[in-house]
C-alpha cells in the first residue's frame, strides 16, 4: 500500500519517531485529531509538514499561535466587499476552514477570541461565517506544544478534543543520534487525497471481533480501579483508531494488538500516562512481546547503571543480572521456537554482556 510506503519512508527519515509517524497516519485514516507534546527541536513540525506534502491534493494549513494571534490569521480577513453591503463574512481562502490537514504549533496559546471557533471547527467540522454554519473539509488537526496546559486556563475542552496524545522527546540512543546527524536521504513515497479518502471509507467497514471489545472492557475496569475514568465518548471514538490501525496493517478486521495505540488516548492527566500504558499493554499486547519489551528495558537500565558507575562490583552485578535475563529468554525461546525475534533478543543480551566486560576493563 502507498500509505505503508509513506510510513516506512518517514520512519526511516525521522529516527526514534516510528510510533509517532504511525499515530499521525492512523489519525488521518480515522479522521481524528492528534497532539504532540515535547521540547523545541524534536522534529514535530518537520514530521507533520513532510507527511502532508506526501498527500497530493490535500489542503494544508500551518500556523504558530501566540497570545496575540488574531482570528484573521487562522480564519481569514473580513471581506471588504461583503462588509460594504453589511455582511460580516471572512475570506477563508488558504486558511484553516479550507484545509484538509492543519498543524497548529503552540496550540495552547489560543486566546478566547479564537478558542470557541476552533472548538466548533475541530469537533463538529463546522465554521460559522456571517452566522451561517458551513461544513469544513478538515480531516485531522495536529496540535503541538512545548508543555501541557495548566488547570484553570480554560483549555480542558480543547485538550480533550485530541484523541491521540504523544510525548516527543529528544533522541535517546547514541546510534540513532549519529544517524540523525548524518542525515538520511528522503525516500519518495506519496499518495493522492482520493486514495486517502478510500482508506477512510475502508476503515469504516473494518470488523471488530468480540475479543477486542472484551479487551476494552477489561482495560476500562482496571483503569476504573486505579481511579482513571476516560469518558464513554473517548472509548467510543477509540474504535475509529482501532479500525484505522487495522487498515494501516492491511487488514479488514481488527486484532487485539491494535488496541495498543490506546495507551496514548485513555489517560486524562499527564501523570496517568505510565499507569495507563502499563494497563493497556497488559491486556492488549501479546505476552511474548510484552516479556521481550520488559527485558529490553531491563538491559538498557543495566547498561546505564554500568556506564554511570563502571566499578568491578557494579560490572559483576550487571553480568549476573544479564545472565539471569538470558536464562529467562532461553526458556522463552524453547517454549516459542517459531518466534524468530527471540533470537535477536538473545543476540542483544550477548552483546550487552560483552559491553559490560569492556566497560569494566575501561576499553
Amino acid at each position: 500500500m502507498k500509505i505503508k510506503d509513506i510510513q516506512n519512508a518517514l520512519s526511516q527519515q525521522y529516527v526514534e519517531r516510528q510510533e509517532v509517524v504511525e499515530a499521525l497516519l492512523v489519525a488521518m485514516i480515522a479522521r481524528q485529531h492528534a497532539l504532540l507534546i515535547g521540547p523545541p527541536g524534536t522534529a514535530k513540525t518537520a514530521m507533520v509538514s513532510d507527511l502532508t506534502k506526501r498527500i497530493t491534493g490535500a489542503g494544508y494549513f500551518q500556523w504558530l499561535l501566540t497570545r496575540f494571534t488574531t482570528p484573521e490569521e487562522l480564519f481569514g480577513p473580513l471581506s471588504l466587499k461583503e462588509l460594504e453591503q453589511g455582511v460580516y463574512k471572512r475570506n477563508t481562502t488558504s486558511k484553516l476552514p479550507e484545509a484538509h490537514i492543519s498543524y497548529l504549533d503552540e496550540i495552547f496559546k489560543s486566546n478566547s477570541a479564537i478558542l470557541n471557533a476552533l472548538l466548533t471547527l475541530v469537533n463538529e467540522r463546522l465554521f460559522y461565517n456571517d452566522g451561517a454554519p458551513a461544513q469544513v473539509p478538515l480531516m485531522s488537526l495536529i496540535g503541538s506544544s512545548n508543555e501541557y496546559p495548566e488547570e484553570g486556563e480554560g483549555l480542558e475542552a480543547l485538550f480533550d478534543r485530541f484523541l491521540i496524545r504523544f510525548e516527543v522527546d529528544y533522541i535517546g540512543e547514541d546510534v540513532s543520534f549519529l544517524q540523525m546527524l548524518k542525515g538520511t536521504a528522503s525516500v519518495p513515497a506519496s499518495m493522492t487525497l482520493e486514495e486517502l479518502y478510500e482508506l477512510q471509507f475502508f476503515s469504516d467497514t473494518v470488523t471488530i471481533p468480540d475479543d477486542v471489545y472484551e479487551t476494552l472492557g477489561r482495560i476500562r475496569k482496571e483503569l476504573k480501579d486505579e481511579g482513571i475514568h476516560p469518558s464513554d465518548r473517548r472509548f467510543k471514538q477509540s474504535l475509529s483508531i482501532i479500525r484505522a490501525k487495522a487498515v494501516l496493517a492491511g487488514r479488514d478486521y481488527a486484532e487485539r494488538e491494535d488496541v495498543l495505540l490506546l495507551k496514548n488516548s485513555l489517560w486524562e492527566r499527564p501523570e496517568q500516562r505510565i499507569k495507563v500504558a502499563a494497563i493497556v499493554k497488559k491486556h492488549a499486547q501479546d505476552a511474548v512481546k510484552r516479556q521481550m519489551e520488559e527485558t529490553i528495558q531491563q538491559v538498557k537500565d543495566v547498561l546505564e547503571a554500568v556506564k554511570t558507575n563502571s566499578t568491578p562490583d557494579q560490572a559483576l552485578e550487571a553480568t549476573k543480572k544479564l545472565k539471569m535475563l538470558s536464562a529467562d529468554i532461553e526458556k522463552l525461546s524453547q517454549s516459542y521456537p517459531q518466534r524468530s525475534e527471540i533470537s535477536d533478543l538473545k543476540e542483544l543480551l550477548k552483546k550487552s554482556m560483552e559491553e559490560v566486560a569492556d566497560l569494566a576493563l575501561g576499553v
